[in-house]
């Protein structure tokens, strides 16, 4: 019944991945989060993968809203855009930091196409602007039709 009661916290309103409850890392954990970002996803039918270490991945809660809300982005632009069957999530600990990846085998899009045959969002570019300002990198590879793949690597000290 819990499990249900999460899903539906979780809904993506025009595209747009929104978690409705408060967010609880401590009860959850970051990876715990995230999963419950994909919901929207696998009512599509996309299947989710988790690639994460067996023994897990700490992170401060105080430090874990940065990699959320840059999963929530990646995320939601896979529902609303790549028409993805297949999305990795990857989670993990790096030389003094954490990395999260989000791939998916969807659309993809060419980064540098001004033609206006894309959708133009800021979504990835603030979410890239914030891991930039917190000491991180934050990249984006595409191409049309071979899907996506936003890495972000942030700092934990």
């Amino acid at each position: 019944m819990k499990k249900a009661q999460a899903a539906n916290e979780v809904a993506a309103i025009h595209g747009v991945i929104t978690d409705q409850a408060p967010v609880d890392f401590r009860a959850l954990g970051l990876a715990g989060c995230i999963d419950r970002l994909a919901a929207p996803l696998r009512e599509q039918g996309t299947t989710v993968r988790w690639e994460t270490p067996h023994h897990g991945v700490e992170i401060p809660s105080g430090t874990a809203g940065l990699p959320y809300h840059a999963a929530q982005e990646a995320l939601s632009n896979a529902l609303k855009f790549a028409g993805a069957t297949e999305l990795t999530v990857r989670l993990a600990a790096v030389h003094h930091g954490i990395r999260l990846t989000v791939a998916d085998n969807g659309a993809g899009f060419d980064r540098n196409d001004r033609t206006g045959n894309r959708p133009q969002g800021f979504g990835l570019f603030l979410m890239s602007i914030a891991v930039h300002e917190a000491g991180g990198t934050a990249t984006v590879d595409s191409a049309p039709g071979e899907g996506t793949c936003v890495t972000v690597t942030l700092p934990l000290d």
